[in-house]
């Protein structure tokens, strides 16, 4: 993998943003962002790539099929930009008071808080 450090790979996604996928089954759909892995590149997105789990009953579980989200590649989600609520790239600039900041720019708008 040439140019992609397993190190600390720099991701512009984090969890809790609201993303939307790009590519694959599940294309179109809109979520937040519940897991990132950096190690692996994959993210876990509320209510996308749903799967059905088989398991045994327990003490604490009865069991049964349960339905519960799959890892995505971080490549296949972008996120959704808070004006017009399309997939925009994400950039970073710093604030007057000097903070860094992730901004989406599709609007120039400020993506954190």
């Amino acid at each position: 993998m040439a140019g992609k450090s397993s190190a600390n790979p720099k991701l512009r996604i984090k969890k809790g943003d609201e993303v939307i996928v790009i590519s694959g089954k599940d294309r179109g759909k809109k979520g937040d962002v519940l897991k990132v892995v950096p190690s692996t590149r994959r993210v876990l997105v509320q209510g996308v790539n749903m799967v059905k789990r088989h398991t045994r009953p327990t003490s604490a579980s009865p069991g049964g099929i349960i339905e519960k989200e799959a890892f995505l590649d971080i490549s296949n989600v972008a996120h959704i930009d808070p004006k017009q609520d399309k997939p925009t790239r994400v950039g970073y600039r710093f604030l007057e008071n000097g903070r860094k900041v992730r901004y989406a720019k599709l609007s120039g708008e400020v993506i954190d808080v």
